[in-house]
């Protein structure tokens, strides 16, 4: 199979054996691509969970938008782990297109930036990819060493690991824990990952014709007086940047409700606050409470439940309760889902109004569009699970 590596080498790079734009040699793009490979055979294997029941694909399968497509007892909010009981507390994000995400770090103007999970925690998708397989709510294995004995169980990693990393690669669990980590990470940074082939990105190329209704959504997405959209979810200040990834990767708390459902059967203690990025170890000011890193709009339509706590069901949910913030409507204070008034803010301070409260409440055909738009934001290999 070849595989196109998209970051880490170069946008063009194939992995079988050519030579980069940049001109990287044919040997490093063979080392990346023998990487990216067995990366790929890692990333499905369930011998790598306490159980053998459960791979880096269960949460982040490539065939439902590289989310968790199980409904796990819950309308699929949170992860079920390996043992079959344990349920986690916040929704399992997409794996795609997080190769983009910049290092977690905290710009010149203030702001936290980038990092992967939701409160971006680990720097990059090695960290990233290391996280789970020793999570004991999640694939539920004791220890690095207990998993790099999972590893030598498999001739054929002994022989890649070898190949890639060195002879001496198995005599330290902690290096050879880390070139696991380093493979998956390879992987996901190949054009599976990140196909940029969705209608929006087809119509750029002049290869669709949007409907009516996604040319309204599309409109009204990127302007800066009918919405707020683009406030967060544009990274690229063109809205014809052929490479948009819809998110700018900084932190914002949106007054997001408790998951009450999720709450009652994954055994958190009903006192609990999830913090967000203050939970963050790299993080000790209580402003940045109850803040959740911006997620990519890229295949939105089929990774839901939504938010960090999937409290939502519904895509077009989302939107109503963005416009909340801006409708006097009586009938924008009630949640579709429930038929209830929104719940409160798991964490009330801090709470981005100026974001949040800028552009016009909307009148249901602009939020018909915006949600049609964001169906196109699709790669195409998922169109047919939108709804």
């Amino acid at each position: 199979m070849s595989i196109k590596l998209l970051s880490g080498i170069g946008l063009s790079v194939l992995l079988s054996g050519c030579i980069s734009a940049s001109g990287v040699s044919d040997n490093a793009v063979d080392q990346e691509a023998k990487k990216a490979k067995l990366g790929q055979q890692l990333y499905f294997d369930t011998n790598l969970s306490q159980n053998r029941t459960q791979s880096c694909a269960t949460c982040h399968a490539p065939d439902r938008g590289f989310a968790d497509p199980r409904d796990n007892g819950v309308g699929g909010a949170v992860s079920l782990g390996d043992d079959g009981r344990s349920l986690g507390d916040r929704n399992a994000p997409t794996a795609a297109y997080t190769m983009f995400s910049p290092s977690f770090q905290l710009t010149k103007d203030g702001k936290y930036i980038g990092g992967q999970f939701h409160d971006g925690r680990e720097n990059g998708l090695a960290g990233q990819a290391g996280g789970p397989p020793t999570n004991p709510i999640e694939m539920g294995m004791p220890s690095k060493a207990a998993t790099v004995g999972r590893l030598k169980e498999n001739p054929d990693y002994l022989a890649g690991f070898t190949a890639i990393y060195g002879d001496g690669i198995f005599e330290d669990a902690d290096k050879t824990y880390a070139a696991m980590a380093d493979s998956i990470a390879t992987f996901e940074r190949t054009e599976l990952f990140a196909p940029f082939d969705s209608k929006y990105d087809r119509f750029l190329r002049g290869e669709y014709n949007l409907t009516s209704q996604e040319e309204l959504g599309r409109t009204l997405f990127f302007s800066q007086q009918f919405t707020n959209c683009n406030v967060c979810h544009q990274l690229r200040k063109s809205q014809r940047h052929p490479q948009e990834i819809f998110t700018n990767y900084e932190y914002h708390n949106i007054g997001v409700p408790v998951n009450t459902a999720a709450r009652a059967k994954n055994g958190v203690a009903a006192d609990f606050v999830d913090r967000g990025l203050l939970d963050n170890p790299q993080v000790n000011d209580p402003a940045q409470a109850g803040k959740f890193k911006v997620p990519t709009l890229r295949n939105v339509a089929v990774t839901g439940p939504y938010m960090h706590n999937g409290v939502f069901q519904d895509l077009r949910t989302v939107v109503l309760f963005y416009d909340k913030y801006n409708s006097r409507s009586a009938k924008r204070q009630i949640n579709p889902e429930t038929g209830e008034q929104w719940g409160a803010p798991e964490v009330a301070e801090n709470i981005s109004l100026k974001e949040l409260e800028t552009g016009p409440a909307l009148k249901e055909k602009r939020i018909d569009a915006l949600v049609s738009f964001m169906k196109t934001l699709t790669d195409q290999r998922y169109e047919h699970l939108v709804k």
